[in-house]
């Protein structure tokens, strides 16, 4: 590595987990370097007017239950930061015009309640989970960790055994009516996976469980204003941000004791090289990356036509009617083709946030599962389902915006052939993530540590992976961790309805 300019940790990558790494690093008393090749930090927390003057987008995550409810966010103290719920966290339409959407309310109760004969159910297997509330966040976002499971027992047990199922296996054991069913596979289906899948019953009952417990809020102004409350934080502790600053090699990174790499093995080998040990540098190209998203960034002149009405106060809502019609579609992503009925992962930001766009108009986004690196334009499609849902949606589209696999990897690196997750979510790598080992977030490279999305607990914006990879980096060093900051989660002046 290059000549040291007295740091003691370096961290290569500044998005969710590479900022709070280093805000760990930090707090511990390191001085800390980061390194971001793009011209601000976040990653895929950025903001942009994708279409028009005045309409602000979030070019990637916007809905971020787990910066809440994580241990790695939950007590930090970020001043300024402001926080937006929606009035319904999300919605499920369905074809049946009479019977409306699928209703999924920060109240566990009163969803149940709208699920008919299946609310008894609902509270059995996501009001648990909701119930037992940072004791099971903790033990799921530290997968390795003997405590975190211990004080989670047994919620844990029960979520488990629930959790473990296929999302279409749990749907038909737990559930009686189409409608129950279908919410599940929408939750489900943020897995990424074919719902035919072990496991993907969990993402479905933590997604919703996470609904009741913090809710799905937005941050006020776009979800750019987290990485910039972060690298605030972390600028006030005397750390270096040097933005616009690529690293192509480990030689172009001042010596430290510590550096973290917030890059998935694909970047890691090509920065590493061979000062990673064959076998260890094998064992990374065997990791699985996952689908891809087409995106589509919408200016609305209007709000959206939903022909269930209650569904205009949703932030999220998802779109592939039943459990049959969502199961399929996964897994024909999953074989690698293009479903003509995808998914559809659909959100209406200004509905939480109506600062995001000029006075009475709105900003919309919706994606679609796609495999891999795809190049085919499934725009149609993904219009066809909210037509579908939203008839007369495309004449209140002032304009729109594009974003193909290839065009988020070029807008960042980390999402490889336009994988969100930062890797296959499935069973198998989600403790072995990126390799099988004791500590995942160590290389062994005595001093380099991995603390992306493809490390434990994998994606979705929590800092896990940087939380993680810090505090095994700094017990390493023989450094005292930095003490709990003051949590801003519970002060309600932040926290917008």
């Amino acid at each position: 590595m290059g000549m040291s300019d007295g740091f003691d940790a370096v961290v290569v990558g500044a998005g969710p987990n590479g900022l709070v790494g280093a805000l760990e690093l930090a707090e511990a008393g390191c001085r800390v370097l980061v390194l971001e090749a793009a011209d601000r930090v976040g990653g895929g927390l950025r903001t942009e007017e994708l279409t028009l003057p005045g309409f602000h987008h979030d070019v990637g995550a916007t809905v971020l239950p787990l910066a809440l409810a994580s241990p790695a966010l939950r007590n930090r103290e970020l001043p300024g930061l402001q926080w937006s719920q929606p009035p319904l966290p999300a919605g499920h339409p369905l074809d049946d015009t009479e019977a409306g959407a699928v209703l999924v309310h920060r109240d566990a109760q009163r969803t149940a309640d709208g699920l008919g004969r299946d609310a008894r159910a609902w509270q059995r297997t996501v009001g648990a989970a909701a119930a037992a509330g940072d004791r099971l966040v903790d033990a799921l976002l530290s997968p390795l960790s003997p405590s975190a499971a211990v004080r989670a027992t047994g919620p844990l047990i029960r979520y488990g055994a629930a959790g473990i199922l296929p999302a279409a296996v749990l749907a038909h054991t737990a559930f009686r009516t189409e409608r129950a069913r279908a919410v599940l596979a929408g939750m489900s289906a943020h897995s990424v996976l074919s719902l035919r899948r072990p496991s993907t019953a969990g993402y479905g009952v933590f997604m919703s469980a996470l609904a009741h417990s913090a809710g799905w809020p937005l941050v006020r102004g776009g979800s750019e204003r987290l990485a910039e409350a972060l690298a605030a934080r972390l600028l006030a502790l005397g750390a270096e941000i040097r933005t616009g600053h690529p690293v192509a090699d480990l030689n172009d990174v001042p010596a430290a004791g510590i550096t973290l790499l917030d890059l998935t093995p694909r970047q890691v080998i090509a920065v590493a090289g061979d000062r990673l040990p064959a076998r260890y540098r094998r064992a990374l190209g065997r990791f699985r990356y996952g689908p891809g998203v087409f995106k589509l960034d919408y200016a609305l002149d209007a709000p959206m036509p939903w022909r269930a009405a209650e569904l205009a106060g949703a932030g999220t809502v998802h779109l592939g009617g039943t459990l049959a019609e969502i199961a399929y579609a996964e897994a024909q992503v999953a074989r690698g083709r293009h479903p003509d009925r995808p998914y559809v992962l659909c959100v209406q930001p200004t509905v939480a946030d109506p600062s995001r766009a000029p006075e009475g108009k709105h900003v919309l986004w919706a994606y679609c599962h796609v495999p891999n690196g795809s190049t085919r334009d499934c725009t149609a499609n993904i219009e066809g389902q909210l037509e579908r849902f939203a008839p007369g949606f495309g004449e209140r589209v002032l304009a729109r915006n594009v974003l193909d696999t290839a065009a988020l990897q070029r807008f960042d690196a980390n999402l490889v052939g336009g994988d969100i997750g930062g890797g296959a979510a499935n069973l198998s790598q989600f403790v072995a993530r990126p390799v099988l080992r004791a500590h995942p977030w160590a290389t062994p490279v005595p001093g380099l540590y991995l603390c992306s999305a493809s490390t434990p607990p994998g994606g979705g914006v929590h800092g896990m992976g940087g939380w993680h990879a810090a505090r095994l980096a700094l017990r390493r060093a023989g450094r005292s961790q930095p003490r709990a900051s003051r949590s801003t989660r519970g002060d309600r002046s932040s926290l917008r309805t």
